[in-house]
């Protein structure tokens, strides 16, 4: 294989994507550890291997099964649009294929290996699987936005604090560090549907955003948006630490910027700061339960 294909089938795999999967696995383990579970780094990082198999499965899989969708879409960006590499003809289809699916069995035997967690573990796959595979394709069906929701931001995490924590507990903070961090997540897929709708349309590929249309597709990512940030002070409310009630917050002021200047037709920025607005709230969550261990594991 060249250096040319070696890269392309790099791109194919759209690395940049991969940093969320990693801090939302360390969320859940940072949880456990906060609430006074020793860290099994072996656990972890076999874990690890699992999640970012997973994903690396569902990249390959939605640029080979959204090729013809892909295809008529002409404003792709760097988040939207697929890689753009089966498109350009540097592979053959069938490559993005094969790796999909030698992905889904690196993840099978780890998650075997592993041998803990299973039943998250096998939603993981089978939902990020379906998310473009027929027969369910969930994202041609309305369904890819909560499905990428629900994987990412609520199973990936799950899985990083029961490998650390089988006893369960601190699972009610779990659950409140990452419900905002869910409505992120959504209203990112919705923003980087929008330049991929005319494309989606033609194809039968229902988004929200095509089942929805351009005006409320809108306000759907405007509403959603202020719900993550509202819910840190419920979230404050309910006992989620002080210190990551205020991490959620951090980035409030930058979206609501981005919400009083939005436009979504301006699909390069649209899409950066659906993107930035998850990891920037994901990576200051992750920050302050770091920051909480020494407190609350003493407590």
């Amino acid at each position: 294989m060249t250096a040319r294909a070696v890269l392309a089938f790099v791109r194919l795999g759209r690395p940049l994507f991969l940093g969320g999967g990693f801090i939302l696995y360390a969320i859940g383990a940072a949880v456990a550890a906060a609430t006074g579970h020793a860290i099994a780094w072996h656990r972890y990082a076999l874990g690890q291997l699992c999640v970012t198999s997973f994903q690396l499965m569902t990249h390959y899989a939605n640029d080979y099964f959204d090729l013809e969708t892909d295809r008529a879409n002409t404003t792709p960006t760097a988040w939207s649009g697929g890689s753009r590499v089966l498109l350009d003809g540097a592979l053959s289809p069938r490559v993005a294929l094969v790796a999909a699916l030698v992905l889904a069995g690196i993840g099978g035997v780890s998650s075997f290996v592993l041998g803990r967690a299973l039943a998250t573990l096998a939603a993981i796959a089978v939902l990020a699987w379906s998310y473009s595979a027929p027969p369910l394709r969930l994202c041609a069906r309305g369904l890819g936005e909560v499905t990428t929701a629900l994987v990412v931001t609520v199973l990936v995490p799950l899985l990083g604090f029961q490998l650390q924590a089988p006893d369960w507990r601190g699972l009610p903070l779990l659950a409140l560090s990452i419900a905002p961090l869910a409505l992120l997540q959504f209203a990112m897929l919705v923003a980087i549907e929008f330049p991929d709708a005319a494309g989606d349309a033609a194809t039968g590929k229902r988004t929200l955003v095509v089942q929805l249309g351009t005006r409320r597709a809108a306000t759907l990512y405007i509403l959603t948006t202020l719900g993550a940030f509202a819910l840190a002070p419920a979230a404050y409310s309910l006992g989620l630490p002080g210190l990551t009630a205020i991490a959620i917050a951090v980035p409030a002021p930058l979206a609501m910027w981005r919400i009083a200047r939005l436009d979504v037709t301006a699909y390069d920025t649209l899409t950066f700061w659906g993107v930035a607005l998850l990891v920037l709230t994901s990576a200051c969550v992750l920050g302050s339960w770091l920051m909480n261990s020494s407190t609350l594991a003493s407590s």
